[in-house]
């Protein structure tokens, strides 16, 4: 049951995202800044699925598996590749609502599609790069002792409890990277939510704050869903009784959170419901 429950959530998770990225790029109506880094942010919740999802259902199946230290490091690397690019997507969509709600006159100006596609590319690079310094870094130590992980996916925690040379200079850089790319983005996110809802407050008329605020909860969801689990899992002390609880919530991070993003985006957002719903309809008809 548990192995057909993540296959149902696999396929719906990938279904949304393409469904998704088709819509953004298909549909002319949609080029616009907020839908642009929908679609990126849909790219980096497939990319983070498929690195960890098959490899679970695979593990269900055989009860465990053998990973060798190159795959091993190779899927902690596409982990923390989509993983930062989601946390920056997701500060990029914030800048955009406060730019429309904040400052609607100066929105086109300053948020044009090649100016949003500059700062993707920005972003998509920074992300590899970022990581690939760590990987480099956890590439030199020596592995030694048990070469059993008690995870489902290789985490940064047990690469390094399995390692025997000194880990400190890898842990000062998860330390400094993580400040730019988690820290700042989740800072500056509160920090232009906070902006928004007084300037939403200081609308005159119910129907335009109502409005404004429904252009802001879907993205307010789903940042609220992501930083709540990252924070659990990588900020709360660690010791032996939290070890299941950690991994209870990295199921939940890598799976419930993924399938979440997609769906809130889908179900609370007028347009792309309206589009769903008429290519659904379109099925039913030719059937």
């Amino acid at each position: 049951m548990f192995f057909i429950s993540l296959l149902l959530v696999q396929c719906v998770t990938l279904c949304v995202n393409i469904f998704i990225l088709l819509a953004v790029v298909s549909m002319q109506h949609l080029h616009t800044p907020m839908y642009f880094f929908l679609s990126q942010l849909a790219s980096a919740e497939m990319m983070f699925t498929i690195n960890i999802i098959p490899n679970l259902l695979h593990l269900i199946v055989v009860e465990g598996d053998i990973i060798s230290v190159i795959g091993c490091v190779t899927q902690f690397y596409i982990f923390s590749v989509s993983t930062n690019a989601e946390s920056f997507f997701l500060t990029l969509m914030s800048y955009d609502r406060y730019i429309a709600i904040c400052n609607p006159l100066y929105y086109s100006s300053l948020m044009s599609l090649s100016f949003c596609t500059r700062l993707a590319i920005i972003t998509w690079i920074f992300s590899f790069a970022s990581t690939l310094i760590v990987i480099i870094q956890l590439c030199t130590l020596q592995f030694c002792g048990s070469n059993i992980i008690d995870h489902y996916y290789c985490d940064l925690t047990p690469l390094l409890e399995h390692s025997c040379s000194d880990v400190s200079l890898v842990k000062t850089q998860i330390f400094l990277f993580s400040i730019p790319i988690a820290v700042f983005p989740f800072i500056f996110i509160i920090a232009t939510y906070v902006r928004i809802v007084i300037t939403i407050l200081q609308i005159p008329s119910s129907v335009g704050k109502q409005k404004a605020f429904s252009t802001c909860s879907s993205h307010l969801s789903v940042v609220c869903i992501y930083y709540l689990t990252l924070i659990t899992i990588y900020v709360i002390p660690k010791n032996e009784h939290a070890l299941n609880l950690n991994k209870s919530m990295s199921l939940l991070y890598t799976v419930v959170t993924p399938l979440m993003n997609p769906i809130i985006y889908t179900l609370r957002n007028q347009e792309i419901r309206n589009i769903f719903v008429k290519w659904i309809w379109k099925k039913i008809k030719y059937a």
